[in-house]
Formats: C-alpha cells, sequence, structure tokens
C-alpha cells in the first residue's frame, strides 16, 4: 500500500517538521511493515511552468515527425516573450494549456534543462510529459494536456503536485484494514496520540422504497450491499489534476471520471466499489452463486467460465461480474470519444458498494487467476460499516466532478448480525508479555484502535467493524502490545533447570553427523518436500509402503504436494544439481525427519499461550501428527579415494556405502546384520540388506549398494552412482548408546591367518559371522583382506576368502596352542555353517 504523506495529513495533523521518515518510524514501531520512503520530485528544479501552444511548425526531411512550436509562458521567462521549443510528440494542438520546462531546469533522474540546437532550430526548454516528470502512468504517455482553464505562467511543480513522500507498507494478511488510507491514518494518529477525521464520518441517507432493486439470495457470501443512482454525469468531464496525481501516487493509472472516482474511494476508505452504466443493466440486479456452465467476459476482455462456488453479480440477463473480483465487460462504464461528439459515452451510472465474504472472493481469485484491488481489499477483511459511507462519498464526488444529480433512492440490503465481542481478562496482555501495563492502559490501548470496552477484572470489548482480525484475547493482548512498543519488552534470558541437557536423540543424531564428516561425507540439507512422480523415478513398487505419503493442504509447489517417505529424492537431487555444476567426485549425507501417515487422522488442537501446555495436551498434539522417524542416508558418485604420487585412486562403489552403513551402527552401538537384498532403486546384484534384531525378531532398517541403471538414467545421475538409507530411530531403541571406553590389554597380540573356500554366491559377512563366534571371547578382530577367483584352481563357481585373526587375552600372553585351538574352532564353526573348505 502506498501512501502519500500529503494525502495522509488531510486526516492526522502531523507537525509541519515531520518527514516521512519521522512517520516510517513511528508505524513501524506499531507493527506495520513500512519498507520504503520514496521521495518524489526530489531532485527536480525549476522553472517549470504552464504554457500555451501558440504555434505549431512540421518540420520536414528528418525520419520521424518534428514539430517547432511557440508557447506563451507568460512572465515565467523573465521576457514575456513566446518560447521556441522543438517537440516530437504529437498529441497536442494550437491552444491547448502544456507544462513547459525552462532552460536552467533539472529534471527527475538529474537531467539538466539548457537551451540546444537541434533539427535545424534552437530549443528554448521542453513540453514535458508524465514520464520526464516522475508522475507514474497516465494511460497516454504522451504530452501533459492540462485543462483549458489552467492560468499561464502558473508553477507547474505546485499545480501537479510534484514534490511529496510516499510511503511504500507491505500489508499482512490480517490488516486489511490498512490497505486504506483512513486505515494508516488511523495508525498514525494513534502512534502520535493525535486526533482523527475520519472521512467516512458522512452524513448519509437511510435506505428507502426508492432505490434500485436489488436481490440478494446468499446471506452468507453477500451480508451488505448498497446501491445508488447518479445522472446527468457530463460526457466531457474528466478527473482533475489533484485526483490523477492522487491515483498515480498510489500506484493506479487513471482512466476515466468514474473510475477514478471509485478507486479514489477505494483507497481513501478501503471499501472497493463497482459502477454499473445504468443503460446497460437490464432488471434487478442480484447476487447468487454462479451456474455450472455458465460464462462472463470481464473487464480485461476474457470470457471465464464460472464455478458453482463463484459468487457473482447479475441482472435479468445472467452474470455481469465477479463479486468482489472484476465486473463485467457488458456494463462497463463507456468513456467520451471526443471525435464522436459524446457518442457512447455513459452518462448514468448505479454504484454498488457491497461487503463479500473473504473465503469466497480469495477462491474465486485464485481460481480464475485473477487478482484485482478490490480482491486484495476483500480477502484480508473490509469494514461492512463504510459501504453505505463510500458509496455517499462516491456520489459526491460524481456530483461535484461531473455535474451529475444523485437521485434520491437509496438501497441498502443488510443481513442480520451483531457486533463481535472478546470476553478477555483485564491482566491478559500482562501475562502474555511479561510486563505489567495495568488495566487502565489496557482499556484506553484497545479503546484508540476503536474497541469498546467494559468490565473491571474481566473485560467485554466490542471490536470495531474495521478490524474483523481481532477474534480473541490473544488478539486484543497483541494490540496491547504492539501499541505499547515491542521495543519497550525485556529481554530476560531463560533460566533452564540444572541436569537437562540433550536428549539420547539428539546427541545419537550429532555423533553420527561427526562420524560421517570425518570419514569424508559433506552435509547436504533439502526441503522435505516431493512429488509423487519420484517413487516412480526410483522404481518402487505399486504397493510399496514408502508411497503413501501426507500431502499438504497448501503446499509452496504444486509439484511438490507430499512429504517425504525416504531421504533419498532430496540426495540424489543435490547429486545431481552438483555433478551438473562440474563437482564430479561426491560424497552427501543428510540426517533428517521422514513422515509417514497414521491409519486414522486426527485434528491438531490450539495450545494456549498463557500457561505452559500440560503433558496430555503434548500428547494429543503429537498424536494428530503423522510419525516422523528420524533417518540417515548417504550418496556417492566419482572417486572415493583421489589418485596422486601415493597411488592410483579408487572408485565409490557399493562397499563404501555399506561401510558408511556400519560407521553408523558403530556410533549407534547396534549389531547390523548385512545380506544380499533387492529393494526399490538399487542394483538387484548389488544391494546390501541391512537388519538388526529387535525384541528377538529380525528385522529390516535399510538398505545399501549400487543404485540401478535404470534409475540413474531417470534421473540424470553419474554412473555408478551408490547411496545408503537406515531408519535411525530403530538403531538408537536397539543399540547400546552409552560409550564404552575401550578395554586396553598389555599382552602382546596373536594373529592367524586363514583362507575358506566357499561357493561364489555365499555373502563374506555369513563367514565372517561364523568365524567370529567359532572363535570366542579370544579374538579380539577380524578382517577381510582378500578375495580370490580362480576356477582352474578353486573350481567353477567358488571364492576364496583369507581373514586376519588377531587373538589376546587381558590377563595374559597366549600360547601358540591357544591361538590354534582358537583359529580351528572358528574354521569349524564356519565350514559347518557355510560349507567352506580350508584352501590349502
Amino acid at each position: 500500500m502506498r501512501v502519500p504523506l500529503s494525502w495522509l495529513r488531510e486526516y492526522v495533523d502531523l507537525p509541519a517538521t515531520e518527514t516521512g521518515r519521522d512517520v516510517q518510524a513511528k508505524l513501524i514501531s506499531a507493527g506495520l511493515e513500512v519498507e520504503t520512503v520514496e521521495h518524489l520530485g526530489a531532485d527536480l528544479k525549476g522553472p517549470l511552468v504552464v504554457g500555451q501552444v501558440l504555434t505549431i511548425e512540421e518540420l520536414e526531411g528528418f525520419k520521424k515527425p518534428i514539430r517547432f512550436c511557440t508557447v506563451d509562458v507568460g512572465r515565467a521567462n523573465g521576457t514575456g516573450e513566446p518560447q521556441e521549443i522543438v517537440c516530437g510528440a504529437r498529441n497536442f494542438s494550437v491552444g491547448d494549456k502544456v507544462v513547459v520546462v525552462l532552460p536552467g531546469a533539472t529534471l527527475p533522474g538529474g537531467f539538466s534543462i539548457s537551451a540546444r540546437k537541434t533539427y535545424g532550430k534552437v530549443s528554448h526548454g521542453m513540453i514535458c510529459s508524465s514520464d520526464e516528470l516522475g508522475m507514474g502512468d497516465d494511460g497516454t504517455h504522451g504530452i501533459i494536456v492540462l485543462p483549458p482553464e489552467t492560468e499561464v505562467g502558473k508553477d507547474a511543480v505546485e499545480l501537479l503536485e510534484l514534490v511529496d513522500e510516499v510511503l511504500d507498507i507491505a500489508v499482512t494478511a490480517n490488516r486489511g484494514d490498512c490497505l486504506s488510507i483512513r486505515g494508516v491514518a488511523r495508525e498514525t494518529a494513534i502512534a502520535y496520540g493525535l486526533p482523527l477525521r475520519d472521512p467516512a464520518l458522512l452524513d448519509v441517507p437511510g435506505p428507502n422504497a426508492f432505490g434500485y432493486p436489488v436481490k440478494v439470495s446468499d446471506p452468507a457470501g453477500c451480508d451488505r450491499f448498497t446501491a445508488r443512482t447518479v445522472t446527468g454525469l457530463s460526457p466531457e468531464a474528466r478527473s482533475p489534476i489533484w485526483l490523477q496525481r492522487r491515483l498515480q501516487k498510489v500506484g493506479m493509472r487513471p482512466i476515466s471520471l468514474a473510475v477514478d472516482v471509485t478507486n479514489y474511494v477505494m483507497m481513501e476508505l478501503g471499501q472497493p466499489l463497482h459502477a454499473y452504466d445504468r443503460h446497460q443493466v437490464q432488471g434487478t440486479i442480484g447476487v447468487r452463486r454462479a451456474q455450472e456452465g455458465e460464462k462472463i467476459v470481464t473487464l480485461d476482455g476474457v470470457e471465464r467460465k464460472l464455478h458453482a462456488e463463484d459468487l457473482v453479480i447479475t441482472d435479468d440477463r445472467g452474470p455481469i461480474g465477479l463479486a468482489g473480483v472484476m465486473g463485467g465487460a457488458d456494463t462497463e462504464i463507456a468513456d467520451h470519444d471526443p471525435s464522436e461528439e459524446g457518442a457512447g459515452a455513459t452518462t448514468d451510472v448505479i454504484i454498488e458498494a457491497a461487503h463479500f465474504d473473504q473465503v469466497s472472493v480469495a477462491r474465486t481469485a485464485r481460481r480464475h487467476k485473477l487478482s484485482s484491488e478490490a480482491s486484495r481489499r476483500f480477502e484480508r477483511g473490509v469494514d461492512p460499516q463504510a459501504a453505505a459511507a463510500a458509496a455517499q462519498r462516491t456520489v459526491d464526488l460524481l456530483v461535484l466532478l461531473a455535474g451529475g444529480t444523485a437521485e434520491a433512492g437509496v438501497t441498502e440490503v443488510v443481513a442480520p448480525g451483531a457486533p463481535h465481542t472478546v470476553t478477555m481478562a483485564a491482566d491478559h496482555p500482562d501475562k502474555v508479555a511479561g510486563v505489567t501495563y495495568g488495566r487502565e492502559t489496557v482499556v484506553r490501548r484497545l479503546q484508540e484502535v476503536g474497541c469498546d470496552v467494559y468490565g473491571q477484572d474481566e473485560l467485554i470489548v466490542t471490536v470495531p467493524s474495521w478490524r474483523p482480525d481481532l477474534t480473541d484475547p490473544n488478539d486484543l493482548a497483541e494490540e496491547v502490545i504492539r501499541l505499547e512498543g515491542y521495543e519497550n519488552l525485556p529481554s530476560t534470558l531463560p533460566r533452564p533447570p540444572a541436569g537437562r541437557g540433550l536428549t539420547a536423540r539428539q546427541r545419537l543424531h550429532r555423533r553420527i553427523g561427526r562420524a560421517l564428516a570425518g570419514a569424508g561425507y559433506v552435509e547436504a540439507l533439502n526441503y522435505p518436500f516431493v512429488s509423487e512422480q519420484v517413487f516412480d523415478q526410483l522404481g518402487l513398487e505399486a504397493d510399496d509402503p514408502a508411497r503413501r505419503v501426507v500431502k499438504l493442504v497448501n503446499p509452496l509447489s504444486d509439484e511438490e504436494p507430499a512429504l517425504r517417505t525416504s531421504l533419498l529424492p532430496g540426495l540424489l537431487a543435490a547429486l545431481r544439481r552438483n555433478d551438473g555444476r562440474g563437482s564430479h567426485d561426491l560424497a552427501l549425507f543428510e540426517t533428517g525427519l521422514v513422515f509417514q501417515p497414521r491409519d486414522a487422522a486426527r485434528v491438531a488442537a490450539n495450545l494456549p499461550v498463557n500457561r505452559r501446555p500440560s503433558p496430555d495436551d503434548i500428547a494429543a498434539l503429537n498424536a494428530a501428527l503423522p510419525d516422523q522417524p528420524r533417518h540417515v542416508a548417504v550418496v556417492l558418485a566419482g572417486a572415493r579415494e583421489q589418485a596422486g604420487w601415493w597411488g592410483k585412486g579408487r572408485p565409490a562403489d557399493w562397499a563404501d556405502a555399506v561401510e558408511a552403513a556400519r560407521t553408523v551402527a558403530r556410533e549407534a552401538g547396534a549389531e547390523l546384520g548385512i545380506r544380499k537384498g533387492q529393494y526399490g532403486p538399487w542394483h538387484p546384484g548389488r544391494c546390501a540388506e541391512l537388519t538388526v534384531t529387535v525384541d528377538g525378531a529380525e528385522r529390516v532398517v535399510g538398505h545399501a549398494g549400487e543404485l540401478h541403471p535404470r534409475v540413474l538414467k531417470t534421473l540424470g545421475l553419474p554412473a555408478r552412482s551408490c547411496a545408503m538409507e537406515l531408519d535411525l530411530d530403530v538403531l538408537e531403541r536397539v543399540g547400546d548408546t552409552v560409550p564404552q571406553a575401550p578395554s586396553i590389554s598389555t599382552f602382546p597380540v596373536a594373529t592367524q591367518d586363514v583362507a575358506l573356500v566357499v561357493d561364489a554366491y555365499v555373502p563374506a559377512a555369513e563367514v565372517e559371522a561364523a568365524l567370529r563366534e567359532g572363535a570366542g571371547e579370544l579374538l579380539e578382530s577380524i578382517r577381510l583382506f582378500d578375495v580370490y577367483e580362480n576356477a582352474e584352481q578353486l573350481g567353477e563357481g567358488r571364492k576364496s576368502l583369507a581373514y586376519a585373526l588377531r587373538f589376546r587375552a587381558n590377563d595374559r600372553t597366549l600360547t601358540v596352542d591357544e591361538a590354534s585351538a582358537a583359529r580351528e574352532a572358528a574354521v569349524a564353526l564356519a565350514t559347518d555353517r557355510t560349507g567352506a573348505v580350508l584352501r590349502g
């Protein structure tokens, strides 16, 4: 909302020394977001005067039309002689009054004016357009032609109100009242402690039986409809300069007198209005819901197919406007065409000032992708009590400026209703802010915003009609706090009780992040939003539980309306993006929540703000949320070890993804089972299924390995990319999260190697598990250091696994016999379980 300071001063007697910056500071302190203060005409310097065109000579021989003009500027040039000016514009004639800038002046943008020779003539100044003066769009983009009665030689800076300050306010969705000069003036008056001259306080005649007939069939969608009629408008009447300039300063383009007046009153009072050509309206004006299949051509010339929820304005023919959004072309106000002696010009108008349902208008505007100044205001809340005053103000201006006659008939259709009241404890704002304001301050501040307040310890507050956002005690408390000044709230550090720190879940989360970072992974945080098409790209089965998603009611992007059930979509997108920007050796990780819908959906209740939520409150709130387990995932591509003078290096492969899972499991203190698996995006021959034992039963907690080539092609990922994902919450439940100090023995280690030949399909993890169990408590560590395959030596479909076994005791030095016996026991159990044969 753009607010000219000169317009604001009409309703609030601000001190003459107050600048736009001063008003900005006051309004920001009161809670309004004043983004900028624009200084119009700050670099404008005269002389800039009104001139009358005396002669026009067309210059020939140039690529574009050029005119040599003489202009009477009175005594402004010091001589009284006509001013000679060269101009290329064509929209003015001899006798027209124009704006002339004389040599020595400076136009906006630092453009200095001097006498100069051009097109074979000397031009002593310029005839100005609105663009050159920084006035904004006037719809013509040509020379400013002033009314004939304008005095020659008059200062044009003052006439056109070129010097002003304009406050640009970002109005939040709950403050629809501030989308008007009236609303901002009220806030300014409160901030300065000055009286407000309310422009809506007008003498308005009561409704009678002579008004234009109106029928409202949907009182829920339109609870108030005021109609007034003005006849005999002069077709030649044009908006005066002051009205055009005010519209330009607030960012609107002047169109025609009747339309300009309705726009002016809307910006002044915040009440959108619409003017109908009376001769184009057929029969009774109605308000109802649209019927399926109905169509309307709106003022922008687009034919729109209506929805059954659209609220429309009708006459006997059908819809003539989208209520609260835009009028129809059939009843559009027609402007006078000077070339046709008033043909087609509108002389009689019906003024509509109505109050429409916020939600209905918002949905219609979004459904038709048709946002307008009117819909912006109705969506945020319009004062229903201002409709009659706005209609009266419009009628008064049309009578004054266009010579019209106001008909005596006044139509008002009003649905029954009562003012909204809120009951609030007098000390409620004190409790919310942690500051003692006292009853007197609370009552005074509420009265300043327009509330009627009764009661002592318990206040009964009647909310003003222009503040529909004040619905409960917390809203009233906010009004008191903001007007007393947010900056006056004390800064108090909370005092946490002793003994509380991070939860076990938080500590595990941090340990895993440090461990993965230490292993060379870079954390990449992603948005939790996904499209449902990504599950097809990942190759998930149609009945996969991961396809059950929580959908957002109001997503940030229509392309990603669901919450993630896996971390992989976001990580793989980050991998693709970084690879596309030249980073080919990548190892990324993320820990975060995934979202799984519950079978029985519940609605979360509003928690109180005057006390700490009880355990039951928090439990009920959590029960209404989807399940949100924490996962960890990694993705790899390119080189895992760089080549250099130290060696060849190697690419990342499935084993690195499995090792990342082992790293996470070690930090969680969980025993991780690893076996061959097949799932979704992973390569069926290079996928490990990750398991843990929960309550005596084995449970799959994730997968790791190389991604399927089809998935890589679909998502545009580098070849041989790998990934891993684990359920951290399950690991936390089964793991020992209390760090255990390692047992350090001072006795020497005994190392023995063993090579076992097994079938090629036998996982090395199974052989290792059997060796570990068979070796017993003397085994300190086991390491696979060689895998050998040779059909001639080992046989077809066989492989050799070589392990280094380290034995050590805490209380003695092991003998060779003890170490050998442990080795033989390990080999015996591996032979029994996996069919392994000791390699000779």
